[in-house]
This record gives C-alpha cells, structure tokens and sequence, in this order.
C-alpha cells in the first residue's frame, strides 16, 4: 500500500507518532511518503519503503506571512499524483485536515479519488482549534475526513463537545516501541548522573506553560526533604528558563540537570526511577508510555487522557493540578522503598506492553482498508 502522511516534524506528541507509524508501516512493506516542511526528527535511519517530501513555501515579497497551507496543498497533489498514493493521513488537523480537504477537491476534479484519515491529537482541538480564527475551519475539515481518529477517549469526548462532529471518531491509543525503551541502564552513565546512587527523577516536555515545569522543580525539592536524589529536565522551551532560575533560588542546581533536546530518550529513561508529569492537559501523554515502557513509574496529574494509561496507585499515581505536597508524599512512597519501587516498575512495564506498537499499528491497517481494498 502507498501511505501519505502529513504531520509536524517536531518533537511534539503527534509528530513522533506519526513519524513512528509511518516507520513501522514501512517495515510491514507499505510505501510511507512523508509530507512536510523538513525531515521529521525521529526519521533518523535509512529504510527503502520511506519517503521525504518537502513543502516549498514561496518568499514572495508580496506575503506577509508565507502561505504554508496553500503550498502544503499543492505538495499533497503533486505526491498523491506522482506517487500514485492510496490514503493520505493526516496527523494534527491545523492546518493538515483543511490542506489536505483542498488537496482532495483538486483531485477529485482530475478523475482520482484519495481517501483521507484524520488522526486528532490534543491541542489542536482543545487549544488552537477552539481559538475562532480557526473554529469553522477546524470543524468542517474534520468532518470532510473520509474516517477520524483521536489518540484517547477523553480527546474524544472533548472533540464532541467543543465541535459540531456528525461523523464517529474511533480511538486507536498512541503506542509505543517497547523493544526500543526497554534498555538495560549504562552503569557508567548512571554513575555520572547519581555517585552516590541517588533515586533519579526524570521530566520530558515541549518546557510550554501548559506543562507546569515549576511544579516538577517544587516537587523535587519536597522529595529531597526525605530522599536522596537527582532531576534530569529532557527538552526545551519557553519555561526552561523560569525552571532554571526556580532551581537556583531553591538551592537545588547542584542536584537538577537540564539535559535539552534528546533524540535518544530511552537511554535517559532507562536510568529513571520516576517519571513526572504535571500538565494541566494531556490528551494522551506519550512521554509518559514511553517511561512506562522504560520501566519506569510516572508520578502525573489526573487530567485529560493519562488515567487511560497511568494507573493510579498501580504504575504510579494521579494527582490534581498543582497539588505539590500530596505529589511530593507520592513520590516519596514510592522511591523510599526498593521493594516498592521495583513493584511500581514491574507494574508499570506490563501496563506499557498493552500499548506495543504491534498491537495499534494493526488497527490503523485495518482503519486503511476499509478505504483501500489493496491490503
């Protein structure tokens, strides 16, 4: 089968899925074409069943700003055209869903037909798209999708509420590629990070306010009340910062690292005792999954789509929205006890393996073939 897919290239939630199925759908023998302004992040190893195509934005004077959607929408023409696609999907709907609508009119008007999938991520409906500079744009895209998808049941449920939905939006969950996360930890690596085999506590994010980094910073200082212990910040952002100078007003520089962008999570995380996660809204929580499938239990809010993954007091705990000090005894209970820790490991690990890239990549499969009979 010939797949297109069109997503952002960043280190972003529905970016790395994407870029993540696509690859999977190459080892299974598809042909995946990728349709965006630069190679994705995570697309970092050759397979001759993946394709790169760049969308070529005009700098013509005449624009203020440049008309990415417009020249996304030719570029989807030309790949589909040229490449003889079967399905475009569609990842993020601002701006994908509605380029891909016009690349579809354009099409349709040439004699060829392209199914298109539209997979919902989070922000894009909860945050951008209910902003009413995109509002009616948003929704009647998503509602020209031949079939549309949300990575959780809460995106779901959000989506009907904030938009006027007349078709079904199947939940297939974000998945992740146990094989890949579960890494025995480099000694030498944890050596340098903890002499003095301190607990390690790890926070991955876009560093954007939603994701309430101060928060990871008050609680590491509550569990170095009891424990011994290090952080490691993974990303970067507009919040860094603001967490960096929290940590030195608190006295806690000597004990915080911010390691920045990591294309190899999973060598961080496989050192990992604990896994914070203190957004105010996660429509699923992939970074999360990823330490879970690390082995490592996640410490996170009770917000949006993370009960669906993280069980609370089986792989970790949930916790309200800035609730510091029950967060802080959280964490407490369950590093102060190697026994407790290695059953909050164990628990989490077998929690992760539900959601193996080999049990969703199929249902996307299925998903495609009820559009295209080339299966």
């Amino acid at each position: 089968m010939r797949i297109g897919i069109v997503c952002y290239p960043t280190f972003g939630g529905s970016g790395v899925l994407a870029t993540e199925l696509g690859k999977a759908l190459a080892d299974k023998g598809h042909q995946v074409h990728f349709i965006t302004y630069q190679q994705p992040v995570r697309l970092n190893e050759f397979n001759a069943n993946i394709f790169y195509h760049e969308v070529r934005v005009s700098n013509y004077p005449l624009f203020d700003y440049p008309p990415y959607e417009t020249a996304l929408s030719s570029t989807m023409v030309d790949v589909i055209a040229n490449e003889h696609l079967d399905l475009l999907h569609v990842h993020y709907a601002i701006p994908h869903a509605s380029a891909a609508y016009l690349a579809k009119k354009i099409l349709a008007s040439q004699g060829k037909n392209i199914p298109v999938v539209t997979t919902l991520h989070g922000t894009d409906i909860t945050l951008v798209g209910r902003d009413k500079t995109f509002a009616p744009v948003v929704a009647f895209s998503i509602n020209e999708s031949n079939t549309i998808t949300a990575v959780s049941q809460n995106l779901r449920d959000e989506t009907y509420k904030i938009f006027d939905i007349r078709k079904e939006i199947e939940v297939i969950h974000n998945f992740v590629d146990v094989k890949r996360f579960h890494k025995k930890p480099i000694d030498a690596f944890r050596k340098v990070i903890a002499p003095d085999n301190e607990r390690i506590l790890v926070h991955a994010s876009n560093f954007r306010g939603i994701k309430r980094v101060q928060d990871v910073v008050k609680i590491f200082s509550e569990v170095k009340k009891k424990i011994s212990a290090k952080l490691l910040f993974v990303g970067d952002g507009p919040d860094r910062s603001m967490a960096e100078n929290m940590a030195r007003e608190m006295n806690l520089s000597d004990d915080i690292r911010f390691l920045g962008r990591q294309e190899q999570i999973e060598e961080v995380l496989a050192i990992a005792d604990l896994f914070i996660l203190t957004s105010e809204y996660e429509s699923f929580g992939l970074s999360a999954l990823e330490a879970m499938a690390a082995e490592t239990p996640v410490l996170s809010t009770n917000v949006g789509g993370l009960p669906e993954i993280n069980e609370d007091g089986i792989t970790g705990y949930l916790c309200n929205v800035g609730d510091i000090e029950t967060m802080g005894k959280k964490a407490i209970e369950i590093l102060e006890d190697g026994e407790t820790l290695k059953k909050f490991k164990a628990r989490a690990f077998a929690q992760a393996k539900k959601f193996d890239i080999h049990n969703i990549v199929p249902k996307y499969e299925a998903l495609y073939n009820r559009f295209c009979k080339c299966l």
